[in-house]
This record gives C-alpha cells, structure tokens and sequence, in this order.
C-alpha cells in the first residue's frame, strides 16, 4: 500500500471517529432513558431570545483518534530515524487535527429562552435551536430526570 493510499485511510478514519457527535439537544430530543418518564410542566410567555452556541465538552476521541493516524500516515516519511520524526510529527498533527474536527462536529446553535412564568418567576433555558421562539409566545417549560425544556 503506498503512503497516499495509507493516508486516504487514515484521514477517512479520523473523519469517521468525527461522526462520535453528541445528540441533538432541542426542545423535541428525548433519550431512551426519558421515556415514558414524567416531566412536570409549567406555562408562561417568552421574554427574550438569545442566539448562544453550545460547544459540548472534549470527549478525546478526535485527538487520539487523529494521533494514533497521524503516527501511523507520518511513520511512512523517510528512513530509519526520519521514520520515528515523521511518527512523532504525525502524531501531534494528527492529534491537533482530530481534535478540531470532533470540535467542529460537536458544536451546534442554540438558544437561550427567557420565560416569564405564570407565578411570576423568571427563568432562562439554553436549548439546541430546532424550534423557532419570538417575544410574547405561549410556551410549555417541560422539567424531567433529562433537563428543562421549552416548546410551543
């Protein structure tokens, strides 16, 4: 197999080990775990919208997954000793890489909702932005075991 070929695999590999992104994190995405669980639920009128990013923690796939590829695709660089270099190198790269490509694929718009609630207690929910929301709407605020939640 020559180096392009090893290296094709290698970066396929690493944009795979990308595809390891969180769920989605709107108002309509529940978990196995969610269902059939009781949430309670409260009403008000949406205050503000806020357009916020939700970037979601490092989990450490993408920079091992990058590293050891990297290693692999830089160990075929020269001869003898430039093989170990071209692996080292390959592998701080690759790791760099991976890291910021599992970044790009996890990070996801969203939005935080402030809601005046019929008690008269204010509150504010960061949600993914997978339903539209505007200043004066009804809204349900649904809490469970998964979080808060609010839709229309």
């Amino acid at each position: 197999m020559n180096t392009l070929t090893k290296f094709s695999i290698a970066a396929l590999a690493v944009a795979s080990l990308a595809g390891c992104a969180y769920p989605p994190q709107g108002s309509g995405d529940y978990r196995g775990y969610e269902v059939r669980g009781e949430q309670s639920v409260r009403f008000g009128v949406v205050e503000s919208i806020r357009d916020v990013h939700i970037t979601p923690r490092d989990t450490g796939v993408g920079t091992a997954g990058g590293a050891a590829l990297g290693a692999i695709a830089g160990s075929n660089v020269g001869g003898g000793s430039g093989q170990v270099a071209g692996a080292i190198g390959g592998a701080i790269l690759g790791g760099i890489i991976g890291q910021n490509i599992e970044r790009n694929a996890n990070d996801k718009p969203g939005v935080e909702i402030t809601v005046l609630l019929d008690s008269g207690k204010y509150i504010a929910v960061v949600q993914g932005a997978d339903e539209p929301f505007r200043a004066g709407d009804r809204v349900r605020i649904l809490s469970g075991p998964g979080g808060t939640r609010v839709t229309h």
